[in-house]
């Protein structure tokens, strides 16, 4: 006897709580993972990871790779650049996009995933067909980063830029964009939600509005917009090659990767945006991005 669409979308849904909640409450990969406690990570602002290796490289398997810009003169409120949320939000998403997926991801030898960080600037760009990009507010790409991006979304690649807040924020992006992309020949066009990408995997009924850790757990008022009335509407925003193919999504005035990177902090905070909102729509952007 076959199943309809929505049966099937619901037992993912209940699929992915079910897998987080298990794998939360495993002590051994919570140890090895940090816990609950706070994680540290590399500090961006003094510091970046070795480059990858040949060796590295994962064929036909998915890694998450961060790119690494420098940063414009501007600091956002609990921002840290290239390296906001970085690295246990690659980490968490990597491991659950294998629990809840058939996707295979690149794995160190001891079994835990390999992500990567990678500037523009670097001929191995071109061995990642899916990019991330956080706290693009605060990017400044040089002639040379514009150029390589722009060959690799024209190549086929495809970049997923998050956790930005504001005008300010979007018209500074929408500007270093558009110097890789020209608005008049890629315009930046807002994703409907009968669009694939918010329904390949989980049905996604809403952009969602996730807000960094911080800013929910000091606030506790339900609220979920980082700068009050101007930041209240999130977006997911796209642009297309002359071809119709989808290269880069933009989601603004939200914060994903928080969802991804603090699953493990609070267990409220992790019922309601980790898997409600980042995972399933980080899952669907990952998915539509490698089948199309």
């Amino acid at each position: 006897m076959g199943c309809s669409r929505e049966t099937v979308r619901s037992f993912f849904c209940v699929g992915l709580l079910c897998a987080i909640m298990l794998a939360a409450s495993q002590p051994a990969a919570a140890q090895r993972r940090g816990g609950w406690g706070i994680s540290s990570g590399w500090d961006s602002r003094w510091q970046e990871p070795p480059r990858p290796k040949l060796k590295d490289f994962p064929g036909r398997k998915f890694t998450f790779c961060t790119v690494i810009y420098s940063n414009n003169g501007r600091y956002e409120p609990l921002g840290l650049g290239w390296g906001t949320d970085y690295p246990k939000s690659g980490e968490n998403f990597m491991i659950r996009l294998a629990e809840l997926t058939t996707i295979e991801i690149n794995r160190q030898e001891n079994g835990e995933p390999r992500q990567e960080v990678i500037r523009l600037t670097d001929p191995a760009v071109f061995n990642y067909p899916i990019l991330f990009m956080s706290d693009v507010g605060t990017t400044d790409f040089s002639e040379k980063e514009i150029t390589n991006l722009r060959e690799y979304l024209l190549r086929g690649g495809f970049l997923h830029a998050d956790d930005f807040w504001g005008d300010d924020a979007w018209d500074w992006w929408s500007y270093v964009i558009g110097q890789v992309l020209p608005p008049e020949e890629y315009p930046i066009r807002d994703i409907p939600l009968s669009h694939d990408i918010f329904h390949i995997v989980f049905d996604v009924k809403e952009v969602p509005q996730v807000p960094s850790i911080q800013y929910w757990s000091g606030t506790r008022n339900g609220t979920t917009s980082e700068r009050g009335a101007a930041t209240r509407e999130p977006h997911l925003r796209g642009i297309w090659d002359k071809n119709g193919r989808l290269m880069v999504i933009m989601s603004h005035n939200t914060d994903l990767a928080d969802g991804w990177e603090q699953e493990r902090e609070n267990e409220e905070y992790f019922r309601e945006f980790s898997v409600k909102k980042s995972y399933p729509l980080g899952i669907n952007i990952v998915v539509y991005a490698m089948t199309h």
